[in-house]
């Protein structure tokens, strides 16, 4: 067993309660109309960006729960070698393909919106299936258990988990820099109303 693995992957939980906590601190008092405007042409507005990293996760942790069940016998007799836990930014890879969003596409989308606060408790909910998939298993065998991702290649379950805090950082990262676009927006409507009276 590698003694830092288990601390990883709590690392790696605690990282993705913390991340959601602190975006969702920053939309506290965001206004319905702000959640669901689209900040450009074909960019998703906050609220999808945020339904899009629920459907992500949740469709994500159903193929691991596929993937464990398939291969645990596998993981089992490689028990005792070793294998990798960490796995860089695949996001931030030249030429990683950024535009597949739509395949997972946000349920709630500014046709069929919903509230923030509904999709504060899908995300909380959707993230604690994911820690409830990966607390209590042994941290050998997650690592011994890998999933074929094409724009990716193999990674195991370990290296899945971080895959999935990158990816909702991206998001998480996109709608703070939406949330400064709109600050900016009204901060620029201020002074010209200023400047008329």
């Amino acid at each position: 067993m590698q003694p830092e693995t288990d601390n990883i992957i709590l690392t790696n939980l605690e990282m993705m309660d913390q991340q959601r906590e602190q975006l969702f601190a920053n939309l506290e008092g965001l206004s319905e109309d702000l959640l669901w405007q689209s900040p450009g042409k074909k960019e998703w507005s906050i609220g999808e960006s945020l339904d899009h990293i629920r459907v992500f996760n949740s469709s994500n942790l159903t193929l691991y729960k596929i993937t464990w069940i398939l291969l645990f016998s596998l993981a089992k007799l490689r028990y005792d070698k070793p294998y990798d836990v960490d796995i860089d930014n695949v996001y931030k890879r030249s030429g990683f393909p950024l535009s597949t969003g739509w395949m997972r596409s946000p349920k709630f989308t500014p046709e069929k919106p919903t509230s923030l606060e509904v999709l504060k408790v899908n995300l909380t909910n959707s993230h604690r299936a994911v820690k409830k998939f990966y607390l209590g298993k042994d941290p050998d065998y997650l690592g011994h258990v890998s999933t074929y991702d094409p724009a990716i290649g193999w990674l195991n379950l370990i290296q899945a988990l971080r895959v999935g805090l990158y990816h909702d950082k991206l998001h998480m990262d996109q709608i703070q820099e939406v949330l400064q676009r709109l600050a900016n927006q009204d901060s620029e409507k201020s002074e010209l109303r200023k400047s008329l009276i």
